[in-house]
């Protein structure tokens, strides 16, 4: 008989196994010991045990359902109007017997008693409070398409596709990069430097990105190392495994807003993946919205390509139609125009002398050789 409780100090290394056994697609890490669950998810300072909800049969773990919430608008604290459902794990002996509703629907109930109303299935920003760099790849974007189980399952459970994202990488291995007039006046006035993350950080960023080894890299002019563009890079360490090669993602694209639309973000998508080759990584991965053509488009002229699919569900209230519920202005991912994608970036806000005095052009390896604790093998 299948029983359900929260979470408790002995489970992870359950749950790690019951992670291995559910045979996840491509965009979950692989062979992961307990300390990545631990550092990643339970050690959250918004940790709640009682959103992790867990389907034993007798002493084993079968199925595991994940509840949280995401950020308020200024990234201070959590906001518990919304909740998402993060993950939901059912072993495959045991699937089709109603125990993923069944988990869904108490996670539910614990989304609603700590009073959210309205209800997500699949993380994406800011609703992405847990498995950052375990599952998503680059970014956590809704539930994939290449973990086919999900889609199907939360339809059926009275969810529907609520947001789309798309999914590009790139393989460094091919050592043809994009060239063309634009491209080439932007190298002859800038260069690619690096820069650590500036203080202060928002609390929502140190919680997640935090916890990964990341890297800011700008794109500045030559000679006044005035920043035009930026993009933050993140090690996909616990990827080594499934993808068998070395993974870096690329998140937070932004263009200086008076320096749009002059291909500054095509520039620096395709200098960072030259100096990723130098350091020997062979792909790098990078999330879109289907509403955002601009930034798809942007991720196509620096030559990705898109490989997956991810959705984020809302649940359905009493009565609503699926199809009046997908988020306005979705963009099919062959319908989009060519841009640099500069136009729809949110830009950021630049502080000169903070950059000035953290800005080098120095190399990498501190991306790979962190002494923070994010390698668990």
């Amino acid at each position: 008989m299948i029983e359900y409780r929260t979470f408790q100090n002995s489970d992870p290394p359950q749950v790690a196994a019951l992670w291995e056994n559910c045979e996840l697609g491509r965009g979950a890490a692989g062979n992961l010991r307990t300390d990545a669950f631990e550092y990643l998810n339970f050690a959250q300072p918004y940790f709640d045990r009682n959103g992790v909800i867990l389907a034993c049969d007798e002493e084993n773990v079968v199925g595991m359902v994940h509840a949280g919430f995401g950020a308020n608008e200024d990234h201070t604290d959590l906001t518990q109007q919304t909740g998402v459902i993060c993950i939901v794990l059912v072993h495959p002996d045991y699937r089709k017997q109603g125990i993923g509703r069944e988990l869904v629907r108490r996670a539910e109930t614990y989304l609603r008693e700590h009073g959210a109303t309205t209800i997500y299935a699949g993380q994406a920003e800011p609703l992405d409070s847990f498995y950052f760099g375990m599952y998503g790849g680059s970014q956590p974007s809704g539930f994939l398409l290449s973990d086919p189980a999900a889609d199907p399952f939360f339809r059926a459970i009275g969810y529907a596709p609520f947001e789309r994202h798309a999914v590009f990488q790139r393989d460094l291995c091919n050592k043809s990069d994009p060239v063309n007039m634009r491209l080439q006046g932007v190298r002859r006035k800038t260069q690619l430097a690096i820069a650590y993350q500036r203080n202060p950080l928002a609390w929502w960023w140190i919680t997640r990105l935090g916890r990964l080894d990341t890297v800011r890299f700008h794109l500045v002019g030559r000679g006044d190392n005035v920043p035009v563009a930026e993009v933050t890079v993140l090690g996909l360490d616990l990827y080594l495994d499934r993808w068998q090669e070395r993974a870096i993602g690329l998140t937070n694209l932004e263009v200086a807003d008076s320096e749009r639309q002059q291909g500054y973000g095509q520039a620096l998508l395709v200098e960072v993946c030259r100096r990723m080759r130098e350091e020997m990584v062979t792909r790098v991965e990078a999330h879109a919205s289907e509403t955002n053509a601009a930034a798809m488009a942007t991720l196509k002229s620096a030559g990705f390509e898109r490989i997956d699919t991810g959705i984020v569900y809302r649940l359905l209230e009493d009565g609503e139609n699926p199809e009046d519920v997908l988020a306005p202005g979705e963009v099919a991912p062959d319908d989009v125009p060519f841009d640099d994608g500069e136009t729809a970036i949110q830009p950021p806000v630049f502080d000169q002398q903070s950059i000035e005095g953290e800005t080098t052009l120095t190399d990498t390896e501190d991306l790979f050789e962190d002494d923070r604790p994010t390698d668990f093998d």
